[in-house]
């Protein structure tokens, strides 16, 4: 999905960047399995980048600057759709993911794995099931 920089500063000026750095929340999902991948942060530069090139952009609110997702490890995310909540400070984007989405080495941040061996590791200081 690429929109020209004209339709793309209307929708990126529509937004709220409420959140930290005048950033929107961006969720990131699989767009054939609905799998959520990853949530990010983009300013109004990430947004407008995004949509007219197809290739998802973030802000990174640790390095305070724009990045390219995949840019380090060839893991793009090429943008198929692109929706905005109903109060404009949030953004799903549906992607067509190459590689794993998060920088842990999963396909998706959301992996049950994660949880479990927290669970495992206070299972096994507390002796609790």
């Amino acid at each position: 999905m690429r929109l020209s920089i004209e339709d793309a500063l209307k929708v990126a000026e529509s937004l709220w960047y409420r959140h930290t750095d005048n950033t929107v929340i961006a969720v990131a999902q699989d767009w054939q399995s609905k799998d959520v991948l990853m949530v990010a942060s983009m300013n109004k530069d990430a947004v407008v980048k995004t949509l007219t090139t197809g290739m998802v952009h973030y802000w990174s609110l640790s390095r305070k600057r724009l990045w390219l997702k995949g840019e380090t490890s060839g893991h793009y995310q090429y943008l198929v759709d692109f929706r905005v909540d109903c109060d404009g400070d949030a953004l799903l984007l549906k992607v067509y993911q190459i590689g794993n989405a998060c920088h842990l080495g999963t396909r998706s941040c959301f992996d049950a794995r994660y949880v479990n061996k927290i669970r495992l590791d206070t299972n096994l200081n507390t002796g609790e099931p």
